[in-house]
């Protein structure tokens, strides 16, 4: 059994709506969810004229391997009506790998660990909130650790 744990983010339509619509669909096509944060808003990372995004962080266990799960990401992210039509831009869902077990993968569709997660604020703290003590299997640093180095200067904020 793998452990994952995913970076779930919307900014478009009904953002909870569709955040939890993305935990049912991953629960039903990728694992069972072990762990879920809670919600964080941030403003839009690398295009900034657009709608604050909602994110999510979830740990789940699967008998997928990382590419199976890929696979299934964005097949559940396209059944939900994401298109890739411009880069850093809305998009009603976006579910990334940030941790697959220890592993390191350097693969057309997927790079693990993510390899920006050290440096955005608003995917290192849903996970520091569900997984504080995680060792990044690269930088040897907790999330907790890497959250505190994190020079990210968007705010990020619990949504209530």
């Amino acid at each position: 059994m793998n452990k994952a744990y995913l970076l779930t983010g919307s900014n478009l339509g009904d953002r909870e709506l569709n955040l939890s619509r993305a935990r049912e669909l991953i629960n039903e096509q990728c694992g069972n969810i072990e762990s879920v944060s809670s919600l964080y808003e941030t403003a839009a990372w690398g295009k900034t004229d657009q709608p604050a995004f909602l994110n999510q962080a979830l740990e789940i266990r699967t008998y997928l391997n990382a590419r199976q799960l890929i696979r299934r990401i964005l097949k559940t992210e396209k059944t939900m009506g994401r298109t890739r039509e411009e880069k850093y831009g809305p998009r009603l869902i976006d579910i990334d790998i940030l941790l697959f077990n220890d592993e390191t993968h350097r693969y057309p569709l997927l790079q693990l660990p993510h390899p920006e997660m050290q440096n955005r604020r608003f995917a290192l703290q849903p996970l520091a909130e569900i997984a504080p003590g995680i060792i990044h299997p690269v930088l040897q640093k907790s999330i907790t650790e890497l959250l505190e180095e994190c020079r990210d200067p968007l705010a990020v904020k619990k949504y209530s």
